[in-house]
């Protein structure tokens, strides 16, 4: 008979098999309320819209002026 991986394993620390239990029996529980709320899919990765698209993001944008330029120059957004 061969042994199968567990489905769950700790990579780091030592954890007691109380505190493994606990994990467990916190993930059950979400998944649990997931299902009772009808929602049984994992949720989507949230994600923002590419910027690659937008013809705006290719017209350059004007130095700043004044005391303090500088930095904007070289540290945009910053």
């Amino acid at each position: 008979m061969t042994s199968r991986e567990p489905y769950l394993s700790i990579v780091r620390g030592d954890a007691t098999p109380e505190e493994t239990a606990a994990l467990v029996a916190a993930l059950a529980a979400r998944t649990a309320a997931r299902t009772a709320a009808g929602d049984s899919r994992p949720p989507a990765p949230r994600t923002r819209p590419g910027n690659w698209r937008n013809p705006a993001h290719r017209l350059r944008v004007g130095l700043p002026h004044g005391p303090g330029a500088w930095r904007g120059a070289v540290f945009p957004g910053g």
